[in-house]
């Protein structure tokens, strides 16, 4: 594992591009626009105020910078520097901006959410769609790029419509059976549109692309529900994290419950590995060691790079108390995530917020729980292979593997507190982003991950 040098950042803007040979971030109101291969400046661009957004077109040809309080988006293209594009939305304000999926439209969301403008890169043309919904998920296209879900409110009521994207026209519109929609979803075959509830009423509501209602479900009929949705990559699993600190798995067959994982705040099982981080000074020969040069060398995780420990069950778990009586309690589960080949999830139980657990989806049960010293504030799988990446606002990032996990100092003079991570599609790389500057975090290929794999299916 190596380390490049250490970069200026502002906001924790900082996007590999879809195409993976570039690596945009951000300072003040400057973009700067990487080689991954080799860390040097390919673009320099300046925008006209501190930039608070930035996203990559999906061909990584273009990239658009957000302004919010200045209700501005400037448009950069990587091929023709000189090119660039300015949309104001003027009084009507901005509150987010995205691309479409064929990279040549901006989707831009007004202040109040009065509507949404898609502007066209190519014809300079304008349209208008009304009545979005200010939710916390509003909009979500499907995968292959064709179409777009929105969710709406108008006369009190929700609704969903679903548009064509190649000339956004309406396909479907249909009212939800919703309280108070809190956000959409497509599966990610395009088939199936997740509709939830506000978090006062546990519902989730199964739409096919026509507007038909698949199935509705409802775990529960207390104060709070549903707090996060996750599909597996195979669309053959909705995951449902809810406020009672539960995870509810529901089937693509039949859309109903096929386990629940609880996160109890006691591990009994000998079964179940616990990873405990331990407080130990950094290893010899990493402390104080210096970035080297900002090339993407690969050395193998060795075993001394780890500072967890392995302990014997029964094991009891920090847990906090949370505090009913006011808004957004730290309870229920929060942050759900399934590998890229769907064989495990991981999740985090808000009133044990030090702790990740990894569940086996093919066996249905809890195979790993892991412990840190402070509370995580991060986890994302590699794109490529079962490998988990934790960041908890310490100077170490945390890697998990079915053969096994490690945890490592990132190197350099002073405390880099790692905030966020963002994998390289590739794999092999790993963004580290704190306050005001980020690193590349360069990784082998982990053949033991697939090796560990087929001996656990060899016992199983």
């Amino acid at each position: 594992m190596n380390f490049s040098e250490a970069f200026k950042l502002s906001s924790l803007l900082c996007r590999f591009s879809p195409d993976g040979k570039y690596l945009a971030s951000c300072v003040q109101y400057r973009l700067v626009v990487r080689d991954v291969s080799t860390l040097q400046i390919r673009q320099l661009y300046t925008c006209l105020d501190q930039i608070q957004h930035i996203e990559w077109s999906a061909d990584s040809l273009f990239i658009l910078c957000a302004m919010y309080r200045r209700g501005l988006v400037q448009v950069w293209s990587l091929e023709q520097p000189e090119w660039h594009c300015k949309i104001d939305e003027g009084s009507a304000g901005l509150v987010a901006s995205c691309w479409s999926p064929d990279g040549r439209h901006i989707l831009n969301t007004t202040e109040f959410h009065l509507r949404i403008t898609v502007w066209s890169l190519c014809t300079k043309s304008v349209s208008y769609i009304k009545y979005p919904k200010a939710c916390q998920q509003g909009v979500t296209f499907t995968r292959d790029g064709r179409y777009m879900a929105l969710a709406e409110r108008r006369d009190c009521k929700d609704y969903v419509s679903i548009f064509v994207c190649s000339d956004w026209q309406l396909l479907r519109h249909f009212d939800t059976d919703t309280q108070d929609l809190a956000g959409i979803e497509w599966a990610p075959n395009g088939c199936v549109l997740a509709v939830w509830d506000t978090c006062l009423e546990y519902k989730i509501l199964l739409y096919s692309l026509d507007g038909r209602l698949l199935s509705a479900y409802c775990a529960y009929e207390w104060s709070l529900g549903i707090k996060s949705v996750a599909w597996s990559p195979s669309s053959q699993f909705l995951a449902v994290g809810s406020y009672d600190g539960k995870v509810r798995l529901l089937n693509h067959v039949t859309w109903k419950m096929i386990t629940e994982f609880g996160h109890p705040a006691a591990i009994n099982n000998p079964k179940i590995v616990v990873y405990k981080e331990a407080e130990k000074g950094p290893p010899l020969g990493l402390g104080r060691l210096s970035f080297p040069p900002p090339l993407p060398l690969v050395a193998p995780l060795s075993a001394s790079e780890s500072k967890y420990e392995i302990a014997s069950v029964p094991v009891s778990l920090q847990t906090l108390k949370p505090a009913t009586d006011r808004a957004n309690p730290r309870m229920g589960v929060g942050m759900l995530a399934f590998s890229a080949d769907s064989y495990f999830l991981a999740t985090r139980n808000d009133n044990v917020p030090n702790t990740v657990w990894v569940w086996d989806i093919q066996k249905l049960r809890l195979l790993v729980v892991l412990e840190q010293l402070a509370p995580v504030r991060s986890f994302l799988w590699d794109p490529q292979q079962p490998r988990l990446a934790i960041c908890t606002g310490g100077s170490k990032v945390y890697l998990w593997s079915p053969a096994g996990c490690v945890s490592v100092q990132v190197p350099g003079e002073g405390d880099f507190p790692v905030l966020s991570l963002c994998w390289h599609s590739s794999g092999d790389s790993l963004a580290l982003l704190s306050k005001d500057h980020f690193c590349l975090c360069f990784l082998g290929t982990e053949e033991g991950v697939h090796t560990a794999l087929e001996q656990r299916d060899s016992h199983a």
